[in-house]
């Protein structure tokens, strides 16, 4: 299983899953169950709990899955055998972690690996968003979002119906505890609505662009034919559009191959032989060390 012992990034995931029980606690116990409507109690406890706790799974898969790291001290002169490589092809190894850097991965000091299509490492999810996890980080800025959203809109609601009614009458705790509680849900939700959404939206970009937050930053010229916005999407989410791209329980199924897949494709008339190799070896040319 696939987990960073880092301690700041533990703590920020521990403390994102608190601030999602504190707002269905406060959802629950001070807005809905004093409620007189039971429609709209079942309605908006059932909606909220549903994206609650899918939010909650979309963050455990982006916590625990590989985001693509790459396999650690491979810059082996058996390895880079095995990759066949075209004449005249270089291929970089990276210092910190001792392997080979395939096109577009960079080396994240916190997983201490070269991950795949690094976005960025994110504390809150304790764990890198790249290839293969942006999907659930993608649905967890959107759910966490959608329930900030909800929760904003039943604050809003809930002040108003106990400034008409007695506040005594519109929650179970004391008007003061009650005002207190909803005060801060209400700040959590707008500072969480504000920031997922501009994650989510962000993330949305990145993939539709086919550039990675570490690439816009770093304002890297494309050496990759970029594909379209529609495509990175289904590459990102797993294939074709379905309920399964919503879904942070299903696996991806559409991932790009490996660079030692790829290299292993090509035609004979274009693979290196075993002296040219051992040539290619000897120059100092194969690998290169690049420094980020």
């Amino acid at each position: 299983m696939w987990f960073i012992r880092d301690g700041c990034g533990i703590a920020c995931a521990v403390v994102t899953w608190m601030l999602v029980f504190y707002a269905d606690f406060v959802v629950l116990l001070v807005m809905l169950v004093p409620s007189r409507d039971y429609v709209y109690s079942v309605i908006n406890g059932t909606l909220f709990n549903t994206l609650a706790f899918l939010a909650l799974a979309s963050h455990f898969r982006a916590m625990l899955t590989d985001p693509g790291a790459v396999p650690k001290g491979n810059a082996t002169k058996e390895f880079i055998e095995s990759l066949q490589l075209k004449p005249g092809q270089v291929v970089y190894k990276c210092p910190k972690c001792c392997s080979i850097k395939p096109d577009r991965a960079h080396h994240c000091s916190v997983c201490k690996r070269c991950i795949r299509k690094m976005d960025h490492h994110c504390p809150w999810v304790n764990n890198c968003v790249g290839e293969n996890n942006q999907k659930y980080f993608v649905l967890f800025t959107m759910y966490i979002a959608l329930i900030s959203l909800h929760a904003l809109i039943m604050v809003g609601f809930h002040f108003l119906y106990c400034f008409e009614e007695d506040w005594t009458k519109c929650s179970s705790f004391s008007p003061p505890t009650t005002v207190i509680l909803l005060i801060l849900l209400c700040f959590e939700a707008l500072l969480f609505l504000i920031f997922t959404s501009v994650m989510f939206g962000t993330q949305v970009h990145s993939i539709c662009t086919d550039e990675t937050g570490i690439e816009r930053l770093k304002n890297q010229k494309p050496t990759w034919e970029k594909i379209s916005g529609w495509e990175g999407m289904k590459l990102a989410f797993g294939g074709a559009f379905s309920l399964g791209w919503f879904n942070p329980f299903s696996n991806l199924n559409c991932q790009s191959p490996a660079p030692a897949e790829a290299v292993a494709g090509a035609p004979a008339s274009e693979i290196m032989t075993q002296e040219e190799i051992e040539q290619f070896l000897a120059r100092d040319v194969a690998i290169q060390m690049l420094h980020e």
